[in-house]
């Protein structure tokens, strides 16, 4: 069973650079680094479950799957580029993502996050 509470130590993480193409990541403010792992899932499959962390600064980016995500720490504001509608969140929110959407993320304190994802051609 995996189990995760705002503010909990999530254990060590891989870096996770912004260079998946199909995200098309823009960093547009700071020089954000993000680390993460799948505890579930991952690369050839069609769902995933782990970790993600990004340390302060604004990025685009097209999100990869259907995500389901909670903030454990941080803050952050999710902005979807379709309509214009910014999310704050902050540990305990939690916010769902689709499969080829185009959002800013405006980091505003180092976030972490759990997240589960699908995405039916998989990842």
């Amino acid at each position: 069973m995996y189990s995760y509470k705002p503010g909990d130590d999530v254990g060590d993480l891989d870096d996770w650079p912004f260079d998946n193409p199909d995200s098309d990541y823009v960093i547009k403010q700071g020089d954000p680094r993000a680390s993460g792992r799948c505890d579930l899932g991952g690369p050839g499959h069609v769902t995933r479950f782990g970790i993600w962390r990004c340390t302060k600064g604004v990025f685009e980016c097209t999100e990869q799957g259907d995500e389901l995500m909670t903030i454990l720490t941080g803050r952050c504001r999710l902005i979807d580029h379709a309509d214009g509608k910014i999310n704050e969140l902050g540990p305990g929110d939690s916010i769902l993502t689709r499969n080829g959407s185009r959002v800013t993320w405006d980091v505003i304190e180092d976030v972490t996050k759990v997240f589960y994802a699908h995405k039916a051609d998989g990842f």
